[in-house]
């Protein structure tokens, strides 16, 4: 291809909607004489011999036949030749030589051209999206710099399904589907920061290591994989357990994460952008091997305990305990305890107190600035949001938000959480009364259809919605999915659902989870729900028979306690001891549990 085709076809992408008589009669590559290295004799030669090859430019540009007519592109918009002089023999890419003798390049009309084309692929959204096609569709956005869960994807392996590859690890260990066992290294270095804000599992391996408290312990996990989950999974290694993992969200394992455990050692069936038949096929893999029977599950959205339960109910029987961490989970253990159906004994982490004040409030305080800024780039001052739910992860965008300058209304089924929002300055309102009028939507209720298509008919022109529950059904996106509206893929995580009268909306992760599917989350936070995790996973494979019958637990207080403790440290932090006469004055133990069992 020569140098002219390639500039006209660079001048087609940028300049096709500038008339050809305001096209300044001026060279675009005419080298000014204080460039670098350049003197004045050189940059008029320069200009002499790139004149003559702006001409045909001119004439594609304006499809004018004329060899005579020769107006050339606007100066701003072309390539400088002396700002392109390259001399470095490994550049692909068309290339011309300029009159000094140096080497040209235009790496950079390629890449529009490129890009031009990825726009197109992201309108084309199709209706019905079987394994392949949605992988395929989902897998350029891996590699968004918008997204912070997949840098190091290599986008030449983004066509091929990670079930369609066969992959080993160094040590020829080949139990594993990830996208890409190359991003090992990033994943390493990633979890090696994560281990710096993650104390008190560190220090729980450092104590436990020698005890061994879960050796012949088989974990069968299912939550987000990121660095904070590796950190947990190497513990549960460290101390004695063997783990097989998948995740429990299409969108929020990091690549090169999950390449790094697969490169450990473990077994991982996970890649970010998975179809819902990926996902569920992830699950069976992790959970069906022949000769191994696991006999713990730790669970985040209930999605595993309900496949084995219902897929496997033998294997379910022999299960010593399950550890759920979602409301959405829990919700689903006590429709089990309740029907008779729950066969083994179940630890809600979920209602701790640590994952409640922690994870929940202080967590979501932080990400849902984080997940809206990086996927939106909106201003927050002056912007009326509606928060469906007043649970601590509603609490905690409320106060974020409230505190950027927002007009924060909040709705609520809970007449005690509604009190407290009126307490804390929120107008609690029903959602059709401002539905109309409010710039963003977040629910994080754990509910299903809290916004129906009703409502997102009555929205206004761009307001985005976005969820922060775990589960996927808050909002009603199936219903969005029908011929009359129109999908338009923005960047990674983003799309805009366009009404035929022209109205958009922008909708965020397709509904679900918003910070661990468009940002991350505060890795400190994360320890403390993790160290909750193992402490309850060590519980229940401990417990000697008849402690815990089959039925749904609350984490023991002391042990919520002993989690907090671990942490203080951090802070230089120094707790106050009870004086004996203090201690019987109270009713309690020096060294706790301080609070009850029911106390959240």
């Amino acid at each position: 291809m020569s140098v002219q085709v390639v500039a006209a076809k660079m001048a087609e992408v940028e300049l096709k909607d500038i008339p050809s008589k305001e096209l300044p009669p001026v060279s675009p590559v005419t080298p000014r004489a204080e460039d670098k290295g350049v003197t004045k004799n050189e940059a008029n030669a320069a200009a002499a011999a790139t004149s003559s090859a702006a001409a045909p430019v001119a004439e594609a540009v304006r499809g004018d036949p004329s060899p005579t007519s020769t107006p050339c592109p606007n100066p701003a918009k072309m390539p400088q030749a002396s700002a392109m002089k390259r001399t470095d023999p490994q550049q692909n890419g068309e290339a011309f030589v300029n009159s000094d003798g140096t080497v040209a390049e235009a790496p950079r009309m390629k890449k529009q051209i490129q890009f031009a084309d990825q726009k197109q692929e992201f309108n084309k959204r199709p209706t019905k999206i079987g394994r392949r096609s949605l992988s395929r569709s989902i897998s350029q956005s891996s590699t968004d710099s918008y997204s912070s869960a997949a840098s190091y994807t290599d986008s030449s392996d983004d066509e091929t399904s990670p079930r369609d590859k066969q992959q080993k690890n160094s040590k020829g260990n080949g139990d594993f589907c990830i996208k890409n066992i190359k991003q090992a290294d990033f994943g390493r270095r990633e979890i090696e920061i994560a281990e710096q804000e993650m104390p008190a599992l560190m220090a729980l391996r450092k104590r436990a290591q020698g005890e061994k408290p879960l050796a012949g312990a088989k974990v069968v996990g299912c939550t987000h994989i990121t660095a904070q989950t590796a950190v947990l999974m190497e513990t549960l290694s460290a101390l004695g357990a063997q783990c097989r993992w998948a995740a429990c969200n299409i969108y929020s394992t990091q690549n090169e994460v999950a390449a790094a455990l697969a490169e450990g050692g473990f077994s991982v069936f996970a890649w970010k952008g998975e179809s819902e038949d990926d996902f569920w096929w992830c699950i069976d893999r992790c959970v069906n091997l022949e000769g191994w029977q696991p006999n713990m599950i730790l669970d985040d959205g209930g999605d595993l305990t309900h496949w084995i339960y219902k897929k496997y109910p033998n294997m379910f029987k022999k299960i010593k305990g399950i550890v759920e961490e979602s409301v959405t989970g829990v919700h689903r253990l006590y429709q089990l305890s309740k029907a008779g159906k729950l066969c083994v004994p179940a630890m809600n982490v979920n209602d701790s107190v640590t994952k409640q004040k922690f994870d929940n409030l202080y967590c979501c305080r932080e990400s849902i600035l984080d997940g809206l800024k990086r996927t939106t780039d909106v201003m927050f001052g002056g912007k009326q949001v509606v928060v469906c739910g007043y649970g601590e992860v509603g609490k905690g965008c409320c106060a974020a938000l409230k505190a950027m300058g927002s007009i924060v209304y909040v709705t609520e089924i809970d007449p005690i959480c509604a009190l407290q929002a009126c307490m804390d300055g929120f107008r609690l309102v029903k959602l059709n009364e401002v539905i109309r009028q409010v710039d963003i939507v977040i629910t994080c209720t754990g509910n299903k259809n809290v916004v129906v298509r009703e409502y997102l008919d009555r929205m206004k022109n761009g307001c985005i919605v976005c969820n922060m529950g775990h589960s996927n059904t808050e909002i009603d996106v199936a219903s969005l999915r029908t011929p009359e509206l129109t999908w338009e893929r923005v960047r990674s995580q983003v799309d805009h659902v366009i009404w035929p009268d022209g109205k958009r909306i922008v909708l965020l992760a397709e509904g679900r989870l918003l910070n661990l599917s468009c940002s991350t989350v505060p890795t400190f936070v994360l320890s403390i729900t993790a160290t909750t995790q193992a402490l309850a996973l060590i519980e229940l494979y401990n417990a000697p028979e008849g402690r815990y019958k089959q039925d749904v637990y609350l984490l023991p207080k002391k042990m919520d306690e002993y989690v907090a403790s671990l942490h203080l440290p951090t802070f230089d932090a120094h707790l106050t001891e009870l004086t004996d006469e203090q201690a019987k004055y109270l009713g309690l133990n020096k060294n706790g549990p301080f609070k009850p069992n029911y106390y959240r």
